[in-house]
């Protein structure tokens, strides 16, 4: 069963639509819809932002749902000037960036237990993702994508993150969700679509092109599910 969450409706109700035989599950405030797309089980859930939303819907999605991979979709904001609205990046690691135990001599973002700042991504499962979008005739990036609990519009804060690790992305769940799948040894992605140049211009950019945004992942996602199903049939 694939898991796949989001953290806004816009960003998971077009697939939760799409969900055949739904059953609807409430857990910890989440609705967990579960059926099939494109004859592959699936189980859909909204999280709301931030890490710790997107944690627990992890957890509860693996021990309650039994998902043996986990995408996470959205949209989120350009951390890199060759990173512009409307693309997609598929991440090959993800970050939490507002993890910060400097003063005990660790780098900032190191995960404890994890013992790691970036956790990779599942390669097949993100390369699968990418050549769907190419598919879909997406312009996309590879890269790295940083998490934290702040929604990201200063152009200050936009270029500490592209400096300090290397990421193409900021958005608020990837992060989390790895970090947790990672943990239980599940395999994840993270797919956004660019939404906003996390600056000072955000107030206007991201509520016009969020919409359009989430659009273009969940068609991503349902590219992709089509080619779950074709391997089914063969």
């Amino acid at each position: 069963m694939i898991g796949i969450i989001g953290a806004m409706d816009v960003e998971v109700d077009a697939l939760k639509k799409l969900v055949k035989s739904p059953v609807t599950t409430r857990l910890a405030g989440c609705d967990f819809v579960c059926g099939t797309i494109n004859d592959v089980m699936v189980c859909v859930c909204r999280c709301s932002a931030g890490k710790v939303n997107a944690a627990f819907c992890t957890q509860l999605m693996i021990d309650k749902f039994g998902a043996e991979k986990i995408i996470n979709v959205g949209v989120g904001c350009s951390l890199d000037k060759k990173v512009v609205i409307k693309n997609v990046v598929i991440a090959t690691e993800v970050c939490q960036y507002d993890i910060d135990v400097t003063a005990l001599g660790e780098p900032r973002g190191f995960i404890n237990g994890l013992n790691t700042v970036k956790v990779s991504c599942d390669k097949e499962l993100s390369d699968a993702l990418a050549r769907c979008a190419i598919s879909c005739g997406e312009k996309i990036h590879r890269g790295c994508i940083a998490s934290g609990d702040t929604f990201i519009a200063s152009s200050e804060m936009k270029a500490e993150l592209a400096s300090r690790f290397s990421a193409l992305c900021g958005e608020m769940e990837g992060g989390a969700i790895g970090h947790t799948c990672a943990a239980n040894g599940i395999p994840f992605a993270v797919i956004r679509s660019i939404s906003d140049g996390g600056n000072e211009n955000v107030q206007l950019d991201y509520p016009t092109f969020k919409p359009l945004a989430a659009k273009i992942s969940a068609t991503i996602i349902l590219k992709y599910l089509e080619t779950q199903k074709d391997q089914l049939e063969f």
